[in-house]
């Protein structure tokens, strides 16, 4: 399946409840050939909304920290999440729904085969990385499986209700930096 299918599909995606509710799919935005993809837990109000991953104040965090590490969205990372519709009052998504949705990353991956990826929030950082990880503990740190570099920092959403972790995480996207120009081929 190539990328278009991918997403054709998705946007028509029924597998679970969500799709009563939702606006729009937030399917991903950026490089399909990015060497490093970062993966949100689910669509807010504002990304249902205009069917585009961190939009709003805590895409306009992200976006800042992106930058500052020569990073934007449009050239040259992917962002996606890990459930595409919006839950119901931003609730945490459920089992079933990260499990009917796990697929359409699982492809993106595929085809998009970075060498980065970069779990935001613990939500996304536990389904990806490992059950029991903690951000406030194991932030910043890459973990190696099956050739790919994983990194948990903490989600913009949680920076702007606790602005005291601001330069926490940007200290993680300095290491992401590093990382970077340690593993990837693209000149950043």
């Amino acid at each position: 399946m190539d990328f278009k299918t991918l997403k054709q599909e998705c946007l028509t995606c029924t597998r679970c409840p969500l799709c009563e509710t939702r606006k729009n799919v937030v399917f991903g935005t950026g490089a399909e050939d990015a060497e490093v993809l970062f993966i949100g837990e689910a669509p807010g109000q504002n990304e249902d909304e205009q069917g585009l991953p961190f939009v709003g104040r805590s895409g306009a965090l992200l976006d800042s920290y992106l930058h500052t590490i020569d990073l934007d969205r449009e050239k040259n990372i992917y962002i996606a999440n890990t459930i595409k519709c919006r839950p119901p009052q931003n609730r945490d998504p459920q089992p079933a729904e990260r499990e009917a949705c796990l697929p359409w990353l699982r492809e993106q991956f595929r085809l998009i085969r970075p060498k980065i990826i970069v779990c935001l929030g613990r939500i996304a950082a536990q389904q990806i990385i490992r059950p029991d990880f903690q951000v406030t503990k194991e932030h910043g740190q890459f973990i190696e499986k099956d050739g790919v570099l994983f990194m948990g920092t903490f989600h913009p959403a949680a920076l702007l209700r606790n602005p005291n972790n601001k330069p926490i995480a940007f200290d993680d996207f300095a290491a992401l930096r590093e990382k970077i120009k340690e593993v990837c081929d693209h000149t950043y």
